[in-house]
């Protein structure tokens, strides 16, 4: 399953930090994060829960750039 969510970033690295981040989190099969159009793109692995798993990406992206936001 792939969805798109809005996001806000101040920076293309930090945009970078953030799809590095998503791209670690358990369930995520691949995140791409567009810092133009300030979306991200999200393919979860087969069986997961796609809100419990943007919490988690979320909460890591905070970790990596506390300014970030990632709309659910």
């Amino acid at each position: 399953m792939k969805k798109t969510y809005k996001i806000d970033v101040d920076c293309a690295n930090c945009a970078n930090k953030m799809e590095d981040a998503a791209n670690k989190t358990p369930g995520v099969k691949s995140a791409v994060v567009n810092f133009m159009t300030l979306k991200m793109h999200v393919e979860f692995e087969e069986g997961q829960d796609p809100k419990s798993v943007m919490t988690a990406v979320r909460d890591n992206c905070k970790k990596v750039e506390d300014d970030c936001e990632v709309f659910l």
